[in-house]
């Protein structure tokens, strides 16, 4: 479930899944789409995106994660934050693993509390995030704390990437909305002339397909089956390189 509130100008969008610890799946995603529409059809200034506790969102739901319409789905979802015209901030309180780090990083700006944790566990599951998501996390949180998230499967808590940078302000949802009520009185047209402008500095991938074969052979190996299990039954996984 996903929950739209307006706030004059400001949107605040809040993943609603408490007993799944704010996880997405296919219909949530849905949801975040049809959200995205509609901040952009009200003409929001800023869209705030948020989890209801005791989460921001702890990544994809296991239980139905497929490398087919759920990935293509989050694309259109991440993908969506970035071309969105107005200033968008995640609001980070609790975890944000996965896919929950992926949204975070979709955001232009970043409101969390010093405890949140984000992470990619990708490695402990026998998956493969999407070139973007390896460009973005790199161009965000740094080249070195993408290397840990991605190789190593290292978390980094709100304060520690506030250090770095990559976390704007420390707070909680209350600090975001009183950012966004600020953020809300600047000139539209400049953030969308800006924000067109810093996504255009990605730099253009290379080795496209060979990146692309090897994801792909990760998502449907016998360890990706093996990574998903071991997770729904709380147990370390026993990986065999196929």
């Amino acid at each position: 479930m996903v929950r739209v509130e307006w706030r004059d100008r400001v949107v605040v969008v809040t993943i609603d899944r408490p007993e799944r610890r704010n996880a997405v799946d296919h219909a949530t995603l849905l949801s975040l789409l049809a959200a995205q529409e509609e901040a952009t059809a009200r003409e929001a200034r800023v869209l705030v995106l948020t989890g209801a506790p005791p989460a921001f969102c702890a990544g994809a739901d296991l239980t139905g994660v497929e490398n087919g319409e759920f990935v293509a789905a989050l694309v259109r979802v991440l993908r969506g934050f970035t071309r969105l015209p107005m200033v968008t901030i995640a609001a980070v309180d609790g975890p944000a693993l996965g896919a929950g780090t992926q949204l975070a990083v979709a955001c232009d700006l970043r409101v969390a509390a010093p405890t949140s944790s984000f992470g990619i566990p990708a490695a402990k599951l026998g998956l493969a995030v999407d070139r973007w998501t390896l460009d973005r996390v790199s161009r965000e949180f740094g080249a070195s704390g993408a290397r840990g998230m991605l190789l190593a499967a290292q978390t980094s808590t709100g304060e520690q990437l506030h250090h770095a940078g990559a976390v704007h302000r420390l707070g909680e949802l209350a600090d975001a909305l009183v950012w966004a009520d600020e953020l809300a009185h600047l000139a539209p047209l400049t953030i969308r002339a800006h924000k067109l402008g810093l996504e255009g500095l990605a730099p253009a991938p290379e080795d496209e397909a060979a990146f692309e074969s090897a994801r792909l052979a990760a998502w449907d190996s016998d360890d990706a089956d093996e990574g998903r299990r071991a997770f729904l039954e709380k147990r370390r996984p026993e990986f065999r390189g196929r």
